[in-house]
């Protein structure tokens, strides 16, 4: 079978990197893919929100299967605009992607169905926001509703950051549109879990659990980014956690969608804080987290075609979803400055060095400028590295990160560290 991967990050290389790996494909593209996933599939230079021209391309090569890989093209209704045509796609349509697209839809939703989640208002207006802030008092977490790449979520540690958020999100708009609406959140002080799902909208399927590690900089101080790195499974969701989030978060999450006459298909990605035990759901994504994919998809036993295909047809019950008993762990490589300024064009060299049996590194912003290997974005690759203890696992990532160089490079040197405190 062909099949088209929509994205160009770490996780669509990583999607690839696991689809390349089953028997039942022939061809893969990617649109558009990076200097990654070039050298598994053919990229095509199509843009992952060009919904159209994509249309057109599966039509043209008569793709078997589409996976998309990043929330903009699923919130913009891709899913939707695929099935009107009769063609074969992962991931939710445009209705269940308002979970990820829209943070007021997401708060509002968990009240009505008793989804356990931190105390929250919404806000139009600048001043109405700024005397909620004042009357909570800090710390206290603004966010921006629409998809904001990861970084629309401000934890401010006194008021005036938090009233300086505000007013970079909808005086400044830093993130345009996303920012008319906010979301003032209670701040939870726990540990992050990511539950990540495989769902046809009646069975669900939790993946193994994993940990995100969002700030910029060691022992999780600087600005939010897309992720710094990852670990799985993560210690912290215990099978007693588990249990408690697939019977109070996922199941009511899945069924309440039903009740608003929305059927959730595909990967549904529930980000926790995890606090004295019990869960509380942080946000919702509608797709494999980044870096979450990185460590998750390399546990995975299954082909994940089949996987995929059992979600889309209604009989994911028929599948037994196996994973590999080691721990896998994803250190974020990002250009010098990210999340804030950075440039590109960076020669990037020892990818090849680093990469082994345990270890494979999973491209992101990189490009091919004159046949050399560049930067191309703030988050450049993703090293993954499996073995059988974390302490072992992480010493083999951290292994592979010193056999890579470009200038510049950052990277925390704590990623894992939680999972063997």
């Amino acid at each position: 079978m062909k099949v088209l991967v929509i994205g160009n990050g770490g996780r669509e290389h990583a999607l690839v990197w696991k689809l390349k790996q089953s028997k039942r494909i022939e061809e893969i593209f990617v649109a558009p893919g990076n200097a990654g996933t070039e050298k598994l599939a053919e990229n095509i230079d199509i843009e992952a929100t060009d919904i159209n021209k994509l249309i057109d391309f599966v039509k043209k090569e008569k793709i078997d299967l589409t996976v998309v890989g990043p929330e903009a093209p699923l919130v913009t209704g891709i899913v939707d605009a695929f099935e009107a045509e009769g063609l074969k796609i992962f991931g939710p349509n445009k209705a269940a992607a308002q979970l990820e697209g829209s943070k007021v839809f997401s708060k509002n939703f968990m009240k009505k169905y008793s989804i356990p989640t931190a105390k929250y208002e919404t806000f139009t207006n600048v001043d109405n926001a700024i005397s909620y802030i004042k009357e909570e008092g800090a710390p206290i977490v603004v966010k921006a509703e629409g998809l904001a790449a990861g970084k629309g979520v401000i934890v401010a540690q006194t008021v005036d950051e938090a009233i300086a958020a505000v007013e970079e999100i909808m005086v400044n708009e830093k993130f345009g549109e996303a920012g008319e609406r906010i979301v003032i959140e209670e701040f939870l002080a726990g540990e992050e879990a990511t539950v990540l799902a495989f769902t046809d909208g009646n069975t669900i399927v939790p993946m193994i659990p994993s940990q995100d590690h969002k700030p910029a900089y060691d022992g999780d101080q600087g600005p939010n980014t897309g992720g710094m790195g990852a670990y799985a499974p993560a210690p912290i969701a215990t099978e007693n956690l588990m249990s408690k989030v697939y019977q109070e978060i996922l199941v009511p999450t899945i069924e309440g969608l039903k009740e608003e006459g929305i059927i959730f298909k595909g990967v549904l990605y529930s980000g926790l804080m995890v606090v004295d035990g019990k869960a509380k759901v942080i946000e919702y994504n509608v797709r494999f987290g980044d870096p979450e994919a990185e460590v998750v998809l390399p546990l995975l036993k299954n082909d994940l075609v089949d996987v995929i295909e059992a979600t889309i047809e209604d009989r994911l019950d028929q599948v037994d979803i196996e994973w590999l008993e080691k721990t896998a762990v994803c250190v974020i490589m990002a250009s010098g400055g990210y999340p804030v300024r950075y440039e590109k064009g960076k020669e990037i060299s020892g990818i090849e060095e680093a990469e082994s049996e345990d270890i494979v590194v999973f491209q992101a912003g990189t490009a091919l400028k004159d046949d050399k290997l560049v930067t191309a974005g703030g988050r450049v690759l993703g090293v993954t590295a499996l073995g059988n203890d974390y302490q072992d696992t992480i010493d083999k990532a951290y292994e592979g990160v010193k056999q890579i160089d470009f200038a510049d490079a950052h990277y925390r040197t704590d990623i894992g560290a939680k999972a063997i405190k």
